[in-house]
């Protein structure tokens, strides 16, 4: 049996194979030729202390003792071309890998996705970026792989109350994803290279005989005496099937509104929103590592602060070492920034999303809208930043204090939202309570980061797709829609879910429930 041990070692000995070999050999008081192989389990770093260490947990074998490379291999899926059909909306992870289960089960899935497939969705991203044209359709947000495949491929999650992460990450692991992922305490896959895990997860689905068909939007549920018959796409083509999977997103908003056309009970769910600042890493680093240079053993430093100012909390979300802010508009008319890191986090630049969690009540000036206030109330948001910034996809910015002093930007660095910036004061994009709490929060965050507070860093808006602001109720037992028989509401856009993994368990779990349902 091999032996396990937890240890702190510098970020030298973490990163070298040898040197970590050595340092064990003289921990369990063996020669290093005796030992055969180490296995890291889990690893993270303490940053602490000005003396920065790696957490790492290892399982060590000796020479003689058995060890076999564990090689992770996605199950033996059926075919299921001629099986029962599910319809899955939605192509991010909450709808392949509901997707995936479905054919595990036996089932087949019809995936319906209303962007383009992964790599074409490339010319769409471009033309945002470029020629500030937003397709409805195929953007950040929408398009295969959903809004996580071209904005970071972030993996960590609270989620596991929910269900086996362990089981997402070893199928990610399968489908291309280094095996990294399920040691590093905050996993990551990376833009630059989530592409062809989707394409591969897509392609299995098809050979297993499932169906996934792209520019193919929803726009109508067929029901009958309140049970889903089958869905209408905007082609006018009609797919029958009495069990769907609504996996749309934070972002589909047209769905929210067809939901609440038909009647179909949905409600206002609070959600957050702010900022996404961005500063040099070079500062993060020195800041997070208490160094002037962080040296070739340590990653990109990342940050998390978590503040209560007003009665609110005031918090990073989805922060991005060396990466950059991305335009994630999904209609004219609108600006909204995201951001993300390529898989080796190189750029120059650390950005976070600085969001304000919101409450039911501060969606009062849209209560006409009902159910969809807080969609209102953030749409509003959004196309007040388009109107200041210019009416292109550019984003308002202002430096951070300057911001804090209610000071207009008497310029502003360029930064890594390449459809650029507009000197703007802030405080005219929020209502005057966020403008006032996003003041005061940026000064305590800065008492506890010092130098964080700083003009080097630049404030873009809006950060306000944190999560979706309408929820989808289902039964907590069976999945299903509270009033609707066969729909399965599922992942972020639903409400039940906030990023790749917690929104593949949720997928998953639909899944199963649909095929519980059916043997009944």
């Amino acid at each position: 049996m091999p032996q396990e041990l937890l240890l702190q070692v510098s970020p030298e000995i973490a990163t070298n194979e040898l040197l970590l070999k050595d340092y064990l050999a003289k921990q369990i008081k063996v020669a290093a030729k005796e030992i055969q192989h180490v296995s890291i389990l889990k690893r993270s770093i303490d940053a602490r202390q000005k003396a920065i260490k790696i957490n790492l947990k290892v399982a060590i074998y000796l020479n003689g003792e058995p060890f076999q490379e564990h090689k992770i291999e996605l199950p033996e899926y059926p075919n299921v071309t001629t099986a029962q059909e599910v319809i899955v909306v939605g192509a991010g992870p909450a709808g392949l890998f509901a997707a995936l289960q479905l054919i595990e089960l036996g089932l087949k899935p019809i995936v319906i996705e209303r962007g383009k497939e992964v790599r074409g969705r490339r010319r769409d991203l471009k033309a945002i970026n470029v020629d500030h044209l937003v397709n409805e359709d195929s953007n950040y947000c929408f398009g295969e792989g959903g809004a996580g495949t071209y904005s970071d491929g972030k993996l960590y999650t609270r989620s596991k109350k929910r269900g086996d992460v362990t089981r997402i990450l070893e199928l990610l692991v399968a489908f291309g994803a280094s095996e990294d992922i399920l040691i590093e305490a905050h996993p990551h896959i990376g833009t630059n290279k989530l592409p062809q895990i989707i394409q591969d997860i897509r392609e299995k689905i098809i050979e297993c005989g499932g169906q996934v068909l792209f520019e193919t939007r929803l726009t109508d549920i067929l029901l009958k005496n309140n049970e889903v018959q089958g869905i209408v796409t905007q082609k006018g083509n009609t797919i029958l099937a009495n069990k769907i999977i609504l996996a749309t997103g934070h972002s589909a908003r047209d769905i929210f509104e067809l939901l609440d056309k038909k009647q179909i009970f949905i409600e206002a769910k609070p959600f957050a929103l702010g900022v996404r600042a961005e500063h040099p890493q070079s500062l993060i680093d020195s800041i997070q590592y208490s160094c002037d240079y962080r040296g070739a053993h340590l990653p990109p430093a990342p940050y998390s602060i978590v503040k209560q100012v007003n009665g609110r909390g005031m918090y990073s979300f989805c922060m991005c070492p060396g990466g950059v802010i991305a335009p994630c508009a999904t209609s004219p008319g609108e600006v909204v920034t995201n951001g993300w890191s390529p898989s080796k986090r190189d750029q120059a630049t650390a950005n976070s999303g600085i969001v304000i969690e919101l409450k039911l009540e501060d969606f009062k000036p849209f209560a006409k809208f009902g159910a969809l206030a807080g969609m209102e109330f953030q749409k509003s948001v959004e196309q007040k930043a388009w109107h200041l910034a210019g009416e292109s996809q550019k984003v308002p910015a202002q430096r951070m204090i300057d911001f804090t002093q209610n000071k207009v930007s008497s310029d502003i660095p360029k930064t890594s939202y390449v459809p650029g910036t507009t000197s703007v004061e802030m405080g005219q994009v929020f209502p005057g309570f966020l403008t006032q709490i996003l003041r005061e929060g940026f000064t305590e965050f800065g008492k506890s980061m010092r130098g964080y507070l700083t003009n080097e860093a630049v404030l873009h808006a809006p950060e306000s797709r944190t999560s979706s602001p309408v929820r989808i109720p289902r039964d907590p037992l069976t999945y299903e829609h509270v009033q609707i028989k066969g729909l399965y509401p599922c992942g972020e856009g639903a409400g039940y879910a906030g990023g790749i993994i917690s929104a593949a368990i949720d997928g998953e779990k639909c899944a199963l429930m649909i095929k519980e349902s059916i043997g009944k």
